[in-house]
This record gives structure tokens, C-alpha cells and sequence, in this order.
């Protein structure tokens, strides 16, 4: 049985977030720049990218602001969507950073703001295949946190990959249309009340069934008696 309690997610989540920020914290300590690892369009030695560049940032301000939403959308993602929730992530990680590369334009792309806005899209999209409570209710809360992602997916500023953005929310919306029903949707509670037949009315009860006997007799009836007068 597949464990998607939150708490455990918000473990998960936390302890992915923790290595991104050991990575970082060995750039400073080392005096190293890893942005090398990132992706650079077109180019042989940024293939690499594809799998290291949301593990790398550029500034303490970039990944602070990456680590919040890391560490929500993934938590919901995480809790809502147990069955399709490691293909989502490697689908987003691999096709955003694919699409950078082929499209991008020439410079390294870092950060996991691809991935943070896949998962946005992801839960945005596969909600309104599902329309169950849960994923309504995940969907507003990212949305009411992070709805401002609708629009962070075109250009802007030209030291922002609004490129990593737009693939990663093309790659989410891409995972919700695959395995939107991959998970089942939650079991919804009846009521006893709902669960008894209803029963009949305690005046009138099978009266009608009796009634209709009756009219139908009573026309066998006459039928007969015109017969026999003939």
C-alpha cells in the first residue's frame, strides 16, 4: 500500500530541499561555481544540464526564493497524487530541461523553477479532469499561494529563464492529460441515512398497487358480463 500520509510528505519534501541547499552551501564553503552544471542550449557539454540544473542556483536570493515553493507544491503533489507522483516529477525534470536546451536561449539555465512551476501546472490542469474534492481543494490551495505562476511563463526579465518556466508548465499539463486517472479519487462518505431504502409512505403504503388491482378486475369484469349478454 502506497503511504501518502502528509506528514510523510512533508519529509520527503524537506529532506529534497535539504540536498539543494547542501549543494549550495558547498559553493560557498568551497568557493566553487557550479553553474556550469546548468543547461546551455545546443550545445554537448549542456546535455548535463538537463539532469543537474535544478540543483544548482545562482544566488542566495534565487534558491531562497525557490525553496517555499519547493517545499509546498511538492508536499501537495506529493499527498494528493501517490500513484502518478514520481513519473510527474521525472517528467517534468527530463521534457523542461529537454525544451530548454533545444529552444533556450544561450546562457546556462539553473534553478528549480521549472520543476516548481510543473507541479503548479500539474495539480492546475489534472483538477479539472478530476473535479474530485481532493484535487479541488489541492488546486486552490496552490493556486491561492502561487496562481501568479499563470504568468511567470512569459518573458520578463532577461536574467530569468522564463524558458524553464514555460517547458516545465508544458510538461505538467502534459503529465495531468496522460495519468489524470491514474489515482483513484478519494471514497466519498455516505450517511446511514443515505445507506437505508426509503420506505413507504405510512398512510398511503402499497394503496395505490391495491387500487389499480381493483380497476383492473372490475374492467375484466364488465368485459365479461358484456360477453354473456351477447
Amino acid at each position: 500500500m502506497i503511504k501518502s500520509s502528509l506528514k510523510n510528505s512533508m519529509l520527503i519534501t524537506a529532506f529534497a530541499v535539504g540536498i539543494v541547499w547542501c549543494i549550495k552551501s558547498s559553493e560557498f564553503i568551497f568557493l566553487i561555481d557550479l553553474s556550469w552544471l546548468g543547461v546551455y542550449p545546443q550545445t554537448w557539454h549542456g546535455l548535463i544540464g538537463i539532469l543537474t540544473a535544478p540543483l544548482i542556483h545562482g544566488s542566495l536570493e534565487h534558491i531562497f526564493n525557490n525553496t517555499l515553493p519547493m517545499l509546498i507544491l511538492g508536499t501537495l503533489l506529493l499527498y494528493g497524487y501517490p500513484k502518478s507522483r514520481w513519473r510527474v516529477l521525472a517528467t517534468v525534470w527530463l521534457l523542461s530541461g529537454v525544451g530548454v536546451w533545444i529552444f533556450g536561449r544561450e546562457s546556462y539555465h539553473i534553478g528549480a523553477s521549472g520543476l516548481t512551476h510543473g507541479v503548479f501546472f500539474y495539480l492546475l490542469v489534472v483538477s479539472i479532469f478530476r473535479r474530485d474534492k481532493r484535487s479541488v481543494a489541492i488546486m486552490m490551495t496552490a493556486f491561492f499561494l502561487y496562481g501568479g505562476m499563470t504568468m511567470t511563463i512569459f518573458p520578463r526579465e532577461a536574467s530569468i529563464s522564463f524558458e524553464y518556466h514555460f517547458f516545465g508548465a508544458l510538461s505538467g499539463a502534459l503529465c495531468a492529460l496522460l495519468w489524470h486517472s491514474l489515482d483513484p479519487k478519494p471514497m466519498m462518505k455516505k450517511y446511514e441515512w443515505e445507506k437505508q431504502p426509503e420506505a413507504d409512505d405510512p398512510i398511503i403504503g402499497d394503496a395505490w398497487q391495491m387500487e389499480e388491482q381493483l380497476l383492473s378486475s372490475d374492467t375484466k369484469n364488465g368485459n365479461q358480463a358484456i360477453k354473456e349478454e351477447k
